[in-house]
């Protein structure tokens, strides 16, 4: 078996490690994408969907026990996870359990990320991990959780939150801490509208990433207090931090490359500006986050497609691909596809033209189309000789067009303008 380079920490500390992966909720700001799906169902990168990194990092850090909390629109991240994750031993103690919102306490869906986790206490204390690691299921990153959980340990901390420095101008977005000289959590505020500056760098502040790692009976008792509070959102952002920096042990642990020590790739894809752009730095030269890492493996399901195929060629019909990402499954018959990333199933027909266009499963693209700066949604079907790109008022009239003017066309907004 090849060794790997990573220096994981695969120890008795991730081994006793529960992780649950929050995948609850709504993803609004994905607006038509999230229509049909939850945000960590979301196809990306050409072949994976969002929850794939989160649960490749627990399974590749040596964290065997994962819940994953559904609720808005689960259907299709359901269906993905039993497809493609169901590969753990569970005569072992090894297991991925999807676990849907219960209404355990009354009639009432999860009320918060913090109440989330409080309505399935009983799994959690059932399983009596040592502790237990809170992860969002709609983030792009690799990380290996084992140095995060040893630095829990070695700071005797009772909650720890990764962290990462942002520039301030978009600290707004996230939860926004300072910290003293030992990392300890002084004071944090949810999305302020004027993010504290770190002491070091006025022009970065220091956000949370979503990601904590509690003492399991510290947590319990913790969820259950704040259940009791009427007056609580029950969200650990709002709620559970602020609550217990000042009488707990809270550290900060920066996400940074272990060897390095410089800050490692993290996405939150949580507007489609910022889905499209994830997608287009994957086909740069040597992108930030590398797909190709034998080291750390981005596991995940796929359908068994038959590899991509380029046809034609002549003069104005060569079907061909530059700076590009096409999955299995895919036909370019006679097109040019530049700076584009196509997921699987899709088919270009001659003589039209991509670039800079994010293309999920299952689209058929007709002849002489022209598609610019745009990501179509799964199973559209693209008339011939249509124009995506080009000409900015007729596509607000037809498609949603973000800030940065990319166009978003979905299978329902085709079938508005026949």
């Amino acid at each position: 078996m090849k060794a790997r380079k990573s220096g994981r920490f695969v120890s008795r500390l991730t081994r006793s490690t529960m992780a649950l992966i929050m995948a609850g909720g709504r993803g609004s700001r994905l607006k038509q994408l999230t229509l049909n799906r939850a945000k960590p169902a979301t196809p990306i990168a050409g072949k994976f969907r969002i929850i794939d990194f989160p649960l490749s990092n627990c399974v590749n850090s040596g964290i065997r026990q994962i819940l994953v909390l559904t609720q808005y629109k689960a259907h299709s991240l359901i269906q993905h996870i039993r497809r493609g994750w169901g590969f753990l031993r569970g005569e072992f103690g090894e297991f991925i359990e999807i676990v849907p919102a219960q209404q355990q306490i009354g009639e009432m869906w999860y009320r918060g990320t913090a109440d989330s986790v409080y309505q399935n206490l009983d799994i959690i204390e059932d399983h009596n991990p040592e502790h237990v690691l809170i992860l969002a299921g709609d983030h792009v990153y690799k990380m290996d959780y084992g140095p995060m959980i040893a630095y829990h340990v070695e700071k005797e901390a009772d909650l720890t939150v990764g962290v990462l420095r942002v520039p301030v101008g978009e600290a707004s977005e996230f939860g926004v801490m300072t910290v003293d000289d030992e990392d300890r959590i002084v004071r944090f505020a949810e999305k302020p509208a004027i993010p504290e500056p770190t002491p070091d760098d006025p022009s970065a502040a220091m956000v949370s990433m979503g990601i904590y790692v509690f003492n399991r009976e510290l947590m319990c008792e913790v969820l259950r207090k704040d259940a009791e509070n009427e007056q609580s959102a029950h969200d650990f952002g709002k709620n559970i931090i602020p609550g217990t920096i000042n009488t707990r042990r809270v550290f900060a642990y920066t996400f940074t490359d272990v060897e390095t020590r410089a800050q490692s790739y993290w996405r939150d894809v949580g507007n489609v500006d910022a889905y499209f752009d994830a997608n287009m730095e994957l086909v740069h030269v040597t992108p930030e986050l590398d797909l190709y890492d034998d080291d750390w493996p981005i596991w995940t399901y796929q359908e068994q497609a038959p590899p991509a195929k380029f046809v034609l060629d002549e003069d104005g019909r060569r079907g061909i691909a530059i700076n590009s990402m096409v999955a299995g499954g895919c036909i370019i018959s006679g097109a040019v596809i530049r700076q584009s990333v196509l997921f699987s199933n899709v088919l270009v027909d001659e003589g039209s033209h991509l670039d800079a266009a994010v293309i999920l499963p299952n689209v058929k693209i007709g002849r002489r189309c022209t598609i610019r700066r745009a990501v179509i949604d799964e199973n559209c079907e693209i008339a011939d000789g249509t124009s995506i790109g080009v000409d900015a008022e007729e596509d607000a009239r037809r498609f949603f067009i973000t800030k940065k003017g990319i166009a978003l066309v979905t299978e329902e907004m085709l079938q508005g303008t026949e």
